[in-house]
């Protein structure tokens, strides 16, 4: 039976990026998440560590006993008051930008933000090779399906899209396994189509009824 992380090793993995997995901490630390399989060192400079699905899982886990603590915590009170606006995520942490937010990130357009989604990108890439049961960097893995609205505005902002009201925005929808993408221009929509195909995604477009919107229907390819 494989050893459990140490305390330290699951405060680094409950504070990895929770859009990328990417993790921060000393290199004997990541390396013993390594030698756990619960984090890979990507192959190329500036060799960053990022979560396996595995240590995905254990992350989602340690939130969701968060979450449960919280509530058993709070259900005496009498009235709870609504909960303010969604804080930003915390300064360095990378999230790929789905277009809603409110205004941009700091540091939007510049070329640390660049070299971000490009890391990002990479590690995505590199995860789909060690996840993917043929190893192929091509198709979207497990962590892209379960993680869609994420995994598809990462794929846009790499290819160089621009996020927000002039450009994409990536959304939520019922049907399982897909998300819609819309953009301000009808070349912009079509620029975004043939990105997420790049990238490894289905891609269909549709009208919005009644006033006949275009926008697209994004699924993650499975072969």
């Amino acid at each position: 039976m494989a050893k459990p992380p140490t305390t330290a090793q699951r405060r680094i993995i409950e504070a990895a990026d929770p859009a990328t997995g990417r993790l921060a901490g000393s290199e004997a630390q990541l390396a013993g998440l390594v030698r756990h399989r619960l984090a890979f060192r990507h192959p190329r400079p500036p060799h960053a560590y990022f979560l396996t699905p595995t240590g995905h899982r254990l992350r989602e886990a340690a939130a969701r006993e968060d979450t449960a603590g919280d509530g058993a915590a709070s259900a005496p009170t009498a009235e709870v008051p609504a909960p303010p606006p969604a804080a930003p995520a915390p300064s360095g942490l990378f999230a790929a930008r789905t277009g809603a937010e409110p205004i941009p990130p700091p540091g939007a357009g510049s070329p640390a933000r660049a070299r971000d989604v490009r890391s990002a990108w990479e590690g995505l890439l590199e995860m789909r090779r060690m996840t993917n049961p043929d190893g192929a960097r091509d198709r979207p893995c497990a962590w892209e399906r379960t993680h869609l609205v994420q995994a598809a505005a990462l794929a846009l902002e790499s290819a160089g899209r621009t996020p927000g009201p002039d450009g994409y925005r990536v959304g939520d929808t019922p049907q399982p396994e897909a998300v819609a993408v819309r953009d301000a221009a009808p070349d912009g929509l079509r620029a975004c189509a043939s990105a997420l195909e790049a990238a490894g995604w289905q891609v269909g477009e549709h009208a919005e009824r009644p006033h006949g919107v275009r926008y697209l229907l994004a699924s993650p390819r499975r072969s």
